[in-house]
């Protein structure tokens, strides 16, 4: 229990690196992991295995990177071998668990019988390989939480890029969720809200580049995870924000920068008279010009063509 512990509190601080963009710190952390003896229930329990590959992935010191991929070699060779020994146990005919029903199998042993023919050897329906994240992430049973990851992956697979990719969209959506739900521990509307925008925004067919970063590993599930809705936008949707930014300011200065006062205007809050007015060419030169005006009395602004 107590070397459990100490992984997991390893993992954490790991992730709160990852989540700060700050490494420093991260090889003395990989070196106390390495001197760990690791049993396969810690490595599934405590997820120390994203952990490391997230710091490898973030991090742009060689030491750490090499160490990183050490541990990681090393712990994939103890999920592969509990593999194998399943395997082994199928092959040797060990009681597992049929994908035929109880009333087939005996059916079968009863026609087979009557028959007399000789036993033959029990064929199971052969199931196509998956390619798994490293470790499996958690299962769970909360109804919310398993439709969040449903919808997750409807949207990592948009299009076709996921193919392409060779990304395991299930297991990507779930490390996503998880991320989540970690943050907020429960699935209130702000667990709700944050997975709405994640959505959305992946499944935007005008911002494929958030997608892909997502599905190509450029983006990890910890950043996903905590991403502004400014940092998700698209390259277009980001350079109108900028340029509705600056003309706003624009705007704002060029009311309160000279003019020429005026009492031709009225105001439509205060029905002031008090004005002043400044022209700018805003547009193309054989385009009017550009009427700015502020009201002396209240301060409000508006501006016509």
């Amino acid at each position: 229990m107590a070397k459990h512990q100490e992984v997991e509190r390893l993992a954490k601080k790991l992730d709160k690196m990852v989540h700060k963009k700050n490494t420093d710190g991260a090889l003395d952390l990989l070196r106390e992991l390495k001197n760990i003896k690791m049993s396969l229930e810690t490595l599934q329990t405590t997820r120390v295995g994203m952990s490391v590959n997230a710091v490898r992935k973030q991090s742009s010191d060689e030491e750490v990177q090499t160490l990183a991929k050490v541990l990681i070699k090393s712990w994939k060779k103890l999920l592969d071998g509990s593999e194998g020994k399943l395997e082994e146990k199928k092959k040797e005919g060990s009681p597992v668990r049929s994908l035929s029903t109880s009333k087939d199998l005996g059916r079968n042993e009863t026609s087979s019988k009557a028959s007399g023919d000789l036993p033959t050897t029990p064929t199971t329906t052969a199931v196509p390989h998956r390619v798994t994240s490293f470790p499996p992430p958690p299962v769970t049973t909360n109804s919310v939480r398993n439709k969040s990851r449903e919808l997750l992956v409807a949207a990592l697979q948009t299009g076709d890029d996921y193919r392409a990719i060779g990304v395991d969209c299930e297991q990507l959506a779930v490390q996503i969720e998880d991320q989540i739900f970690q943050e907020f521990e429960s699935t209130d509307m702000k667990y709700k809200a944050r997975l709405r925008s994640r959505i959305s925004n992946l499944k935007d067919q005008k911002n494929p580049d958030l997608r892909r970063n997502v599905l190509c590993g450029n983006i990890t599930p910890q950043r996903i995870s905590s991403m502004t809705a400014e940092e998700m936008a698209s390259a277009e949707l980001k350079q109108i924000r900028e340029t509705l930014t600056k003309e706003s300011i624009r705007e704002h200065q060029l009311s309160k920068m000279g003019g020429t006062e005026t009492d031709m205007f009225i105001c439509n809050k205060c029905h002031g008279k008090s004005c002043t007015y400044t022209q700018v060419q805003t547009r193309s030169a054989d385009e009017p010009m550009t009427t700015f005006v502020l009201c002396n009395s209240c301060g409000n602004r508006w501006k016509f063509c």
